[in-house]
């Protein structure tokens, strides 16, 4: 990276140089997300804010500096806050927020809905005669047009500049004639890429990026990760003990509404089963569905390399989700059921995680979690080749207040037992009725 100096008084700051071919960051972390992209050089924050019309993220340019207010982190939270009501419905596309803020006031809010509906920019433009005050108990009728002029637009993602199944944000923007927009973070996306910010910024737009940008990262960790390595977030679950063997449970409530479970079948495209939860022993609950009001159920990938169970796959999924895939050893039968009810089944000389992923990611599916329940052998060479591949990216491990005695040989030997050892980072636990949840990122 080189680096420009830039004369202020009794200071010089380096101004970086941006390429496009630059190596990205580390996007999946749990930073702080209570300032923005700084530079310390007075009390206040300072941002980039990039004042050349015909300044490209490619080459350097003459930048100016602006100081943040504390309002513009404020805001960005917000766009976060609301386009985290999407969580399970946008996908492959990313969850985006967006505020309209004029003379100190909200005068407009959104956030992307589902795939194919209008952006959170473009419901904004859309939606504008509804104004939405602080003050809950002030609504009014306004014209879009006068609303929006000379305001500020608060987004947590970059807006796009190109047609797809929706029309570009940022016409809809441009045609707003809003004076300046603040973005959260550049898209990743290669179609999208800062062309976004030019666009803006050619049409006399002011433009500031980075405000809370960790925060708007972590938002859209599974989305940035498919378009930097083109294979789906994966995140790898199971429960253990206290004394740390591995247990084939769930603890009580966490499948119901607001339980983490429930909450990580909203999150999730797809999520990879044992089809050894399918023996006459179990129901239908064992494959729980997201209990969250709405929810978009995943996918469930069924791994299927015991014969006795494959009977009772179509009787229990049917009742869970018609969203199913079975990835077979091609010496495994399939029950005659399961070609009844159209179940799509995929047979393989071996089971493994590269066939999956890069399955999942033709469905455009942008987060996988592999769900280690029932019999654990049915996952060790797929949790071994994870680690050794560098596929995992994040854990969520279930603790329970049991310190049980291990009868048989230890399902996790062989894991325990790596050359390769694997540091997480980031880590993060919360309390759950009966059990503790920590989860965290694997740092290879």
């Amino acid at each position: 990276m080189q680096a420009l100096g830039l004369s202020l008084p009794d200071c010089i700051l380096p101004l970086p140089r941006f390429s496009m071919n630059a190596t990205p960051p580390n996007f999946a972390s749990f930073l702080s997300t209570t300032s923005p992209s700084k530079l310390s050089l007075t009390t206040k924050p300072l941002i980039w804010v990039h004042k050349t019309p015909g300044w490209r993220s490619s080459h350097g340019g003459s930048l100016g500096v602006q100081c943040a207010t504390n309002d513009d982190g404020f805001y960005i939270r917000k766009c976060v806050e609301l386009a985290r009501k999407a969580i399970g419905f946008t996908s492959p596309n990313p969850l985006v927020g967006c505020v309209i803020v004029k003379d100190g006031k909200v005068v407009g809010e959104g956030f992307h809905p589902k795939a194919g509906q209008p952006h959170a920019e473009i419901s904004l433009h859309c939606y504008f005669k509804l104004v939405w005050r602080l003050d809950c108990q002030v609504f009014a009728l306004r014209d879009a047009g006068d609303l929006a002029e000379g305001a500020t637009a608060y987004v947590s993602l970059e807006p796009c500049n190109h047609f797809g199944r929706t029309p570009p944000c940022t016409e809809a923007l441009v045609k707003a004639k809003v004076k300046k927009v603040v973005v959260g973070m550049v898209d990743p996306n290669p179609i999208v890429a800062s062309k976004g910010v030019d666009r803006l910024r050619d049409a006399g737009i002011e433009i500031v990026v980075g405000v809370e940008e960790e925060l708007c990262k972590s938002l859209n960790e599974a989305y940035i990760h498919r378009m930097l390595t083109g294979k789906p977030f994966l995140t790898l679950r199971y429960s253990l003990s206290l004394n740390g063997n591995f247990l084939d449970s769930l603890g009580n409530g966490v499948t119901d509404c607001g339980g983490y479970y429930s909450r990580l079948l909203q999150e999730y495209d797809a999520v990879i089963l044992s089809s050894s939860l399918f023996s006459e022993k179990l129901s239908a609950d064992s494959v729980s569905a997201s209990q969250e009001p709405g929810a978009n159920q995943p996918i469930r990938i069924i791994i299927h390399k015991d014969p006795s169970s494959s009977n009772q796959i179509p009787l229990v999924i049917n009742k869970v989700t018609d969203k199913v895939i079975i990835f077979i050893d091609y010496r495994t039968a399939t029950s005659p059921e399961v070609a009844q009810q159209g179940i799509e089944t995929v047979s393989l000389d071996q089971i493994n995680l590269d066939v999956i992923l890069d399955y999942c990611n033709r469905q455009g599916l942008c987060s996988v979690l592999l769900d280690m329940r029932g019999i654990f052998n049915g996952f060790e060479e797929l949790v071994k080749e994870g680690i050794k591949k560098k596929y995992f990216n994040k854990f969520v491990t279930e603790i329970f207040p049991i310190w049980n005695g291990c009868a048989e040989a230890d399902p996790l030997l062989p894991l325990k037992n790596l050359e390769q050892g694997v540091e997480v980072e980031n880590l993060r636990s919360k309390a759950s009725s009966q059990s503790v949840v920590v989860e965290g990122y694997f740092k290879f």
